[in-house]
C-alpha cells in the first residue's frame, strides 16, 4: 500500500492510514481543516473506542451523533463518508455515505436519518454497523467534506458516483477516527459479520 500524504498522515493514527480513504483522493493540504473546519462527536473523542450502542454488539444500535464547525466561506453542501481504514484492498469498506447537509455549522443527532444517503459496502443506504471479529480492532474514519456546489445525486448513489461528483469541488475537509474491537455478545456468542471479512 502507498503511504498517505504527510498532511493527512499526521492527522490520523497509524492504524487508520488506508491510502484509499476518500479524503486522500478528494482532499489536499489546503483544504484539510481549512479555517478551523472540524468534525467531532459528543459521544466519543477522536481516537476513542466507539460505544457498542453504535455497533452490531447491541440490537437497537444506531449511528453515532456528529457535530461540525462552520465550513469555509462559499461552501454549499456538506458530505459525510465513513470508512473502515483497517480493511485490505484498494478501497476501504464504506460504512456510511451522507449528503444534503447544509453548508454551515451543524450536527446529526444520534440515530438521525440524514437528508440523503448512498449505498454502503453491503449495498444498503444506512449506517453499516461495525462488526469486527472477536478480538480484532477496526478503525473507522469519519470524513466530512464541504463542497462549493450543491450535489444533484439521487439517494442510493454509490461511493464511486459520490466521489466522482465531489472531485474538484471540495472547499474544506475534516476527519474524526474511532476504533472498535470485536467483542462477545452478552450471551457469550461472538458477534461476527463474515460478509465484511
Amino acid at each position: 500500500m502507498t503511504d498517505l500524504p504527510d498532511w493527512l498522515a499526521s492527522g490520523l493514527p497509524a492504524a487508520a492510514r488506508h491510502p484509499g480513504l476518500a479524503i486522500a483522493t478528494l482532499g489536499d493540504k489546503r483544504s484539510f481543516g481549512r479555517g478551523g473546519f472540524a468534525l467531532s462527536s459528543p459521544a466519543f473523542n477522536a481516537g476513542e473506542e466507539l460505544d457498542p450502542c453504535f455497533t452490531a454488539k447491541e440490537e437497537d444500535a444506531v449511528a453515532p451523533p456528529l457535530e461540525w464547525t462552520a465550513p469555509p466561506p462559499g461552501s454549499q453542501e456538506l458530505v459525510l463518508i465513513v470508512e473502515d481504514a483497517t480493511t485490505a484492498g484498494d478501497s476501504p469498506q464504506c460504512h456510511w455515505l451522507v449528503w444534503g447537509l447544509k453548508g454551515q455549522r451543524g450536527k446529526l443527532l444520534e440515530g438521525e436519518v440524514p437528508p440523503r444517503a448512498g449505498k454502503n459496502h453491503l449495498g444498503n443506504s444506512e449506517w453499516l454497523l461495525p462488526d469486527p471479529p472477536v478480538g480484532e480492532t477496526r478503525n473507522y474514519v469519519f470524513q466530512l467534506f464541504a463542497t462549493d456546489l450543491p450535489l444533484t445525486l439521487m439517494p442510493g448513489a454509490s461511493r464511486d458516483d459520490l466521489m466522482a461528483t465531489l472531485k474538484g469541488t471540495v472547499t474544506g475537509c475534516a476527519v474524526l477516527t474511532a476504533p472498535f474491537t470485536g467483542v462477545k455478545a452478552d450471551d457469550g456468542t461472538a458477534w461476527e459479520d463474515e460478509e465484511l471479512d
